[in-house]
């Protein structure tokens, strides 16, 4: 990576440029002490620059360009071209913020290249909460970790699980078990929809202790996360209902607001938590 214009600046691009990387975008123009949009990319470049409503607009670049123009690159792309944002940003020794966590556990060379590299893997608290929680927890014993997620049925449309499995949920007019096994299991089948369980599965006991149900449930609006754990340093239970963007259903809008408190915190005087 090239050296930042300044000892307490870092220079962000952004991976994918959808419900996400929109907001991202937006609030970096807006001004974040410290932190400075440099670019973004996007499946369909000639687009994003149609749509970049920026005070100061930035290139839109290939993928693997992005980490040779910033400090900190941004994943919230598709979760298929992953390893075509991640591993670039690993091999220049960068800081890598990803949104696809579930991409994570099938990637994990990646963790161990960075070690090497000296490159920085930041995954935010997306739409969990209590994850500072379950880490301290993990600095003793857990002895399990169970989240049961609850989704609208067409916040699951399209995911791989269903497909292969034949699983349809059109006309669903009550709550169906559509998935139960380990969180590495389904960020597998559900490479959209469970980043929250990678997460999890990250600060706790890993992706093949963590225990995950999915249900497409009808009768919810927000995508509802319930989350217990059993440690010897206390036992504890989280519910989050997270409200879906207007622009996917299958991203909660608290998602693209905690990769902005995440980003704060690289320069932050001042920060709250693990």
């Amino acid at each position: 990576m090239t050296s930042a214009q300044g000892p307490s600046e870092l220079r962000v691009a952004i991976a994918g440029f959808g419900a996400i990387g929109g907001v991202l975008a937006t609030r970096l123009d807006q001004g974040m002490p410290g932190l400075r949009l440099v670019a973004v990319s996007a499946r369909d470049p000639d687009k994003a620059r149609a749509r970049m409503a920026l005070a100061a607009p930035v290139p839109v670049l290939p993928l693997a360009e992005l980490c040779t123009h910033a400090d900190v690159v941004v994943e919230c792309a598709p979760a298929a071209v992953f390893r075509e944002v991640a591993q670039p940003t690993i091999e220049a020794g960068g800081i890598l913020m990803p949104a696809s966590v579930g991409k994570l556990l099938e990637h994990d060379d990646l963790i161990a290249r960075a070690e090497a590299t000296g490159a920085r893997i930041i995954v935010p608290t997306g739409a969990l909460l209590g994850l500072d929680a379950v880490r301290a927890a993990a600095e003793g014993k857990i002895d399990s970790v169970t989240m049961v997620t609850r989704k609208p049925p067409r916040g699951l449309a399209g995911a791989p699980y269903l497909d292969q499995n034949g699983i349809t949920l059109e006309g669903l007019s009550a709550p169906r078990k559509v998935f139960e096994g380990s969180a590495r299991e389904g960020a597998r089948g559900f490479p959209a929809n469970v980043n929250v369980a990678a997460a999890l599965s990250l600060a706790g006991i890993g992706p093949d202790r963590t225990r995950l149900e999915i249900w497409a449930d009808p009768a919810v609006v927000r995508n509802t996360h319930r989350i217990v754990v059993e440690a010897d340093s206390a036992r504890f239970e989280m519910t989050i209902e997270n409200v879906p963007s207007d622009e996917n259903p299958r991203t909660g809008k608290i998602t693209a607001l905690s990769i902005i408190a995440a980003l704060r915190s690289l320069t932050a005087t001042l920060k709250v938590g693990t």
